[in-house]
């Protein structure tokens, strides 16, 4: 087998302590590191001196490279026959656009490895101390963007994703709460529904609101412009709340409360203020 030159790896939510063991290696030993926004100082501080850093990543609304052009400069540091890192935020197979470098590298015939990582997701849940999958509540995770593609409207299964038995992790979701609030209440969630946001998961300026679907819209009024990470369903409960099947949110449909309403919880921030309450993070 050819050996292998590139390595696409997750480097988490932030916080350089939830690296895996891998990646910290391969950032260690790389001779050239293509990095997205989202990658902290703290991580990049890693590599070794001379080590060729690029910043290529992505931000709403601000490409510090287009994705032809971070393909492009993928193979070619490859060919040059450097060690590459491409260290891209969360985990590189969620909404990493991942498949258009495996493919570009394919078709350059250079071999490279995939290094999982932390997912915003889970690194919220954690963070809020609530489960994705709470007995009772959900038995299952739907991870969805809230970005559409340039020029194209948001296009979701707007029934699938009401479902009340599911925990949806919604990325990127921030400029378009108003429309999937309005989306999952026309097909059926309720509007007093559990939703936790949470803003720069895994950092210092962490921050966290707890809400419901009907006040969703609030977050686009949220201070910051770090990214949100929106997690949706009954397992977003307070866990002193009753067992999702006891309470009165699994059995509620779409009218039986009027409208949404924003709930303040110890050491959390509500929607409608500037979230300001930081979460510390583990710091190396």
């Amino acid at each position: 087998m050819p050996e292998v030159r590139v390595w696409l790896v997750g480097a988490g939510p932030g916080d350089p302590e939830l690296l895996t063991v891998k990646a910290l290696r391969l950032i260690q030993a790389a001779d050239t590191i293509l990095y997205d926004a989202l990658v902290g100082t703290e991580i990049l501080g890693f590599a070794r001196p001379g080590t060729q850093l690029l910043a290529v990543g992505k931000r709403a609304g601000r490409h510090a490279m287009p994705q032809p052009a971070i393909n492009a400069a993928l193979v070619a540091a490859a060919r040059g026959n450097a060690r590459v890192v491409r260290l891209k935020g969360g985990d590189p197979t969620i909404f990493g656009r991942l498949t258009e470098e495996m493919d570009a590298l394919r078709r350059a015939g250079i071999a490279f490895e995939v290094i999982p990582g932390v997912t915003a997701a889970c690194a919220a849940a954690a963070a809020a101390q609530v489960s994705l999958t709470r007995r009772g509540c959900a038995q299952s995770v739907t991870f969805v963007t809230g970005h559409a593609q340039a020029g194209r409207a948001l296009d979701l299964d707007w029934p699938a994703l009401a479902d009340a038995r599911s925990t949806l992790a919604l990325y990127m979701g921030k400029s378009a709460a108003r429309e999937i609030r309005d989306g999952l209440l026309a097909h059926g969630l309720p509007s007093t529904t559990p939703v936790r946001a949470l803003a720069d998961v895994g950092r210092r300026e962490q921050r966290e609101s707890m809400l419901t679907l009907g006040a969703l819209d609030t977050v686009a009024e949220a201070g910051g412009c770090g990214p949100l990470l929106i997690l949706i369903g009954a397992a977003m409960s307070s866990a002193h709340t009753p067992a999702c099947g006891d309470s009165r949110l699994a059995s509620q449909r779409r009218g039986d409360v009027p409208g949404g309403q924003v709930n303040t919880i110890p050491n959390v921030s509500t929607a409608t203020n500037e979230i300001s309450q930081p979460v510390p993070a583990a710091r190396t």
